[in-house]
C-alpha cells in the first residue's frame, strides 16, 4: 500500500495526539469523519499504525536514570543469540534491546531509579544473562532530543 499526502497527515497528527477524536482528526486533515475513520482503519489493518500507547513520564515514576548498556557475547552462534534475546526480554527494566553491528553485539536502554537501583538491576538480571563476555554501561546525563514521532 502506498501512502498519499492525506495518509501522511493523519499519521503525523496521530503520532503527536493519539487521543484525538475522529471528528477533530478529520477536521485537521480536511476529510469527512467517515472517510477519515476508514483511512485510519486501513492504516491500522495495513500495519502502518502498530498500536496506541500512553507515554509515561519516567521522572514522575521515580525512574530518573537512563543507562545504555553495551553487551558483547562470547560468540555468535544462533543458539547463544536466541538464548540471550529470550532472557533479556524478561528483564523488566530494559526498555529497548538492539542487535548491533560494530564493537558490541547488543545495546540496551535501561531505566533505573538511581545508580544504586542500576547496580541491583545489573546484579539481579544483566550479569546473569546467557553468554555475556563483556558489558559497558554509560549513564545519560541529560536527554537532549527525545521523540516517538517518525518522519512520514
Amino acid at each position: 500500500m502506498q501512502l498519499d499526502a492525506t495518509d501522511r497527515r493523519i499519521l503525523t497528527v496521530l503520532q503527536k495526539h493519539g487521543r484525538i477524536t475522529n471528528a477533530e482528526l478529520s477536521e485537521q486533515v480536511n476529510l469527512s469523519a467517515s472517510a477519515c475513520h476508514r483511512r485510519v482503519q486501513r492504516l491500522e489493518e495495513e500495519g502502518f499504525i502498530a498500536g496506541y500507547v500512553a507515554l509515561l513520564d519516567p521522572r514522575r515514576l521515580g525512574r530518573q536514570t537512563t543507562v545504555f548498556v553495551e553487551i558483547t557475547l562470547q560468540g555468535q552462534a544462533d543458539e547463544l543469540l536466541d538464548a540471550f534475546e529470550r532472557e533479556v526480554a524478561r528483564v523488566p527494566d530494559v526498555l529497548e534491546c538492539h542487535l548491533m553491528a560494530g564493537s558490541a553485539d547488543y545495546l540496551l536502554k535501561v531505566m533505573a531509579e538511581n545508580t544504586e537501583d542500576f547496580a541491583r538491576i545489573h546484579r539481579q538480571y544483566l550479569s546473569r544473562l546467557p553468554g555475556v563476555a563483556q558489558m559497558q554501561s554509560s549513564f545519560a546525563l541529560r536527554t537532549v532530543v527525545k521523540t516517538t514521532a517518525l518522519q512520514v
